[in-house]
């Protein structure tokens, strides 16, 4: 005899198949797992053989031989234990076969039978709801599992727990989607940083539009400071934007227990970052912080401070909004659609351009400390600011500025206006912001006036504009009309408001 019991495997966001094959044969008494298992699925034989035995149960001493089809797709992962000793108890008679062929089954077993959480509870839910199947997972995967919708989940505690439903002796009642999601996060408010309007303004249509934004300042000018602030007066997630974060997160192991990714994830990696974890790889091809930043902020702290290679690595996901992690075994894709934020120094010493303060190798140290950055890198930066420091006049004032509720407030009336835009257009499902804009969509929206035109041809000459320059310029134009609420054509102010976002060198300071 041989029983069948579903399961998935993981390829990027993308979720395959798996069907799990046990046969228990006359021969001299082995336990085999086939169908290239990495060393975790290897193991889980022991796992298995240990579970049994902690409710009672042993393994017949015949050949037992389970297979994991397709047998040419690596299987990875602890998630294979659950099916595999499910697998084993309807070849034993212990679970009858109709009792699970309509289930999907993933979960890591301990050795006393419990089942423990596993990553990928999410996507294989919907796995399983795609197919009109239902899942077994751990009980502390139960609310992930959940969000599906309308999938039917068996979320045990332990093996013995899940062969009491089978047999009818208990019975494990659905589990709720879990509403409290991630932990509360600190988000500052705008109105507690002092000056620096040029920065908050800056800020904001960063905010309207999904553009890149590039601050460079001295030292303790509120460079990080303002960019914790952007979250705080970001939208939160669509229902479609939090589902395709949340894959994520399940994939990489980051999502709160039981609950959904709801408020723009904000990632802030340390300079000393590798490739492999800003953009995706490793030894499994696990997201990077690009993709867990998927639909939010990645705040690069330092931006010279990153290795070359590694900023490099990010011209193509700024681009396409995807990282592609080819490695010789494997090509795995993982969405990628975030706003960059950086901030940096002037220069290495930190005080290039602030008179009394700079040393004695400038301007040398800010032509060396600025080159590391590249021109292409530095073209798909839509808004360059400076963040000069502040007087001891504005570090004293006691008034307060404007608040992020009230920031907030105009950007999701921009976002609004440019959701219906979009719609008419019939663009919506691909085109959520300005920045998101190409081709003939970019044409249609950002029309110009007369004047305007004109200013942004002389502009483009003088400064040598490239071609995706232009076009993001275009976008950034597009955002200040629509926050200035003209939804029709780009004014002359919109597009030399743009302009002085726009360096051509960072030397010129």
């Amino acid at each position: 005899m041989v029983s069948r019991i579903r399961t998935v495997a993981f390829r990027g966001i993308d979720v395959l198949d798996i069907d799990v094959e046990v046969q228990i044969a006359s021969g001299l008494p082995a336990f085999t797992i086939v169908g290239l298992p990495d060393k975790a699925v290897g193991e889980s034989k022991e796992r298995v053989r240990a579970a049994l035995h902690a409710m009672g149960l042993a393994l017949p001493a015949k050949r037992m031989t389970v297979n994991l089809a397709p047998a040419d797709v690596t299987k990875e992962g602890s998630h294979y234990d659950l099916p595999i000793a499910l697998g084993l108890l309807v070849a034993m008679d212990v679970v009858p076969q109709d009792a699970v062929e309509s289930f999907y089954a993933l979960g890591e077993l301990g050795l006393d039978g419990s089942l423990r959480e596993v990553t990928g509870v999410l996507p294989a839910a919907l796995q399983a709801q795609s197919h009109d199947c239902g899942l077994i997972c751990p009980a502390t995967c139960g609310g992930e599992a959940a969000w599906a919708g309308d999938v039917d989940i068996l979320a045990a505690q332990s093996l013995l727990q899940l062969i009491n439903h089978f047999k009818g002796v208990q019975v494990l009642s659905r589990p709720e989607a879990d509403v409290r999601g991630e932990a509360a996060r600190l988000v500052r408010d705008l109105a507690d940083v002092k000056g620096q309007e040029t920065a908050k303004r800056a800020l904001e249509i960063t905010a309207a539009g999904g553009h890149n934004l590039l601050m460079i300042g001295p030292p303790g000018s509120g460079k990080s400071m303002l960019a914790s602030c952007l979250p705080g007066i970001l939208p939160d997630l669509s229902a479609r934007e939090a589902l395709e974060t949340s894959i994520i997160h399940s994939l990489a192991g980051t999502l709160p227990e039981g609950g959904l990714i709801r408020a723009r994830p904000y990632r802030d990696p340390h300079h000393s970052a590798s490739q492999p974890a800003l953009i995706g790889g490793g030894h499994k091809a696990k997201p990077g912080e690009i993709s867990l930043a998927h639909h939010g902020v990645l705040f690069l702290d330092e931006l010279p401070e990153f290795a070359k290679a590694t900023l490099e690595s990010l011209r193509q996901p700024l681009e396409t909004g995807e990282a592609l992690v080819a490695r010789v075994n494997y090509h795995v894709t993982y969405p990628a659609r975030f706003q960059l934020v950086a901030a940096m120094n002037p220069c290495r010493c930190g005080y290039f351009g602030t008179v009394g303060e700079e040393c004695t190798k400038a301007p040398r140290c800010a032509e060396d400390y600025q080159g590391k950055l590249s021109g292409p890198l530095l073209d798909r930066i839509d808004l360059q600011v400076d963040v000069p420091p502040l007087s001891i006049d504005e570090l004293s004032a006691q008034l307060r500025g404007e608040s992020s509720a009230s920031v907030a407030a105009r950007v999701a009336q921009a976002r609004a206006l440019q959701a219906k835009r979009f719609s008419a257009l019939g663009a919506a499902s691909h085109v959520r912001v300005n920045a998101d804009a190409q081709g003939s969509i970019l044409e249609e929206v950002a029309q110009m006036e007369a004047d305007a035109e004109k200013l942004m041809k002389s502009a483009a000459e003088k400064l040598k504009l490239s071609a995706r320059s232009w076009y993001r310029m275009l976008r950034v134009a597009r955002t200040i009309a629509d926050l200035d609420g003209a939804p029709d054509k780009i004014g002359t102010a919109h597009i030399a408001e743009a302009l002085s976002y726009r360096r051509l060198r960072l030397a010129d300071l």
